[in-house]
């Protein structure tokens, strides 16, 4: 079992930065893929990035391209999500998750096995 929590939203002018963490515990993160989803009220929720155990593969949605950026340390079982030139249509609670391997479907939630209780992200105009 793996417990995820995030840490590091809040509320940001827009083009602002905030970094959000996704610290693991019960297991450790070095052979999964860890995921950031977002979800906006009324809307679905919707892949943000991906990246594989290994560091070698990363992915991103068009939406963020650019903007955002992905890492993990395997050492400390955290996964990180660097978001830069903040839009208020980021606004979002953010997700992190888990999955056994880095497929072709890692833009799907159901692709992963773990969730973390989501942190809220607000971006000012």
């Amino acid at each position: 079992q793996v417990q995820l929590v995030e840490s590091g939203g809040g509320l940001v002018q827009a083009g602002g930065s905030l970094r959000l963490s996704c610290a693991a515990s019960g297991r450790t993160l070095s052979r999964y893929t860890m995921g950031w989803f977002r979800q906006a009220p009324g809307k679905e929720r919707e892949f943000v990035s991906a990246i594989s155990w290994s560091r070698a593969n990363t992915n991103y949605a068009d939406s963020v391209k650019g903007r955002f950026t992905i890492s993990r340390d395997n050492a400390k079982n955290t996964v990180y999500l660097q978001m830069n030139s903040l839009k208020p249509e980021d606004t979002a609670v953010y997700y992190c998750a888990a999955a056994p391997y880095y497929t072709d479907y890692v833009a799907k939630p159901s692709t992963y096995d773990y969730w973390g209780q989501g942190t809220q992200v607000t971006v000012s105009s």
